[in-house]
């Protein structure tokens, strides 16, 4: 859409926040185990608290890192009422990879890949692919955005989560899509725009926001 251009018809937006940390120290793989998260960065949840819009529908993944963070945004002041549980909005299923650590998985199974734990494609064994969350979370965008057309969406979930959305939001190859990086309790903002020609009706205002003052300081004063 050019600079300027005249905007009819209403817009969706989406405002999706990565859940927060996950205490991992052994370096393991968890994807939809449903591990607990570290809440304990107050100034961070205040500064992104304040970004998220009024009179949202929020939404969260099933697990309860997501969960967990959507509550802790309300109690620093987002404003925040029920959060709706959406279960295709969870991580990737890992399979058999999930508790094995990534250095297992790397030299086992993944096929050396950069930037995610396998090839998009490949779907471990009693898992699914990242190309399967990738339509499992177009099920969800799709059928939300239509039913809450016009209004700000904000959906805690997850980096794979996250990144299928981009892919979506961009019509980008999942290769390319994984190359993202997405922070925990980083802000992502991707537009809907209805009158627009569905083959670019998305926009992506901005990815993986982060206040990078607040996030040095918490971890420095974890450190002391």
């Amino acid at each position: 859409m050019a600079t300027g251009a005249q905007i009819t018809g209403s817009i969706t937006r989406w405002w999706w926040v990565r859940h927060a940390p996950v205490p991992n120290p052994e370096g393991r793989c968890y994807g939809q185990t449903d591990k607990d998260c570290d809440i304990s960065n107050d100034a961070l949840f205040k500064h992104q608290a304040a970004l998220l819009p009024k009179g949202a529908v929020w939404y969260s993944s099933n697990l309860l890192r997501a969960r967990k963070t959507a509550e802790n945004l309300g109690t620093h002041g987002a404003d925040f009422g029920e959060v709706l549980i959406d279960p295709d909005l969870a991580e990737q299923h890992f399979g058999s990879w999930q508790g094995l650590t990534y250095a297992e998985i790397a030299e086992n199974h993944g096929s050396n890949h950069l930037f995610w734990l396998g090839p998009p494609e490949m779907r471990p064994p009693g898992g699914e692919s990242f190309v399967d969350l990738r339509d499992r979370t177009v099920r969800s965008i799709e059928r939300l955005t239509e039913k809450y057309r016009g209004r700000d969406i904000v959906a805690t979930a997850h980096g794979g989560t996250i990144r299928a959305a981009l892919a979506h939001a961009f019509n980008m190859h999942p290769e390319a899509a994984v190359r993202f990086e997405i922070e925990n309790v980083s802000i992502t903002l991707i537009e809907h725009f209805e009158q627009a020609d569905p083959a670019h009706a998305w926009r992506v205002a901005f990815t993986n926001y982060m206040p990078r003052q607040v996030v040095k300081a918490h971890a420095a004063a974890s450190k002391a």
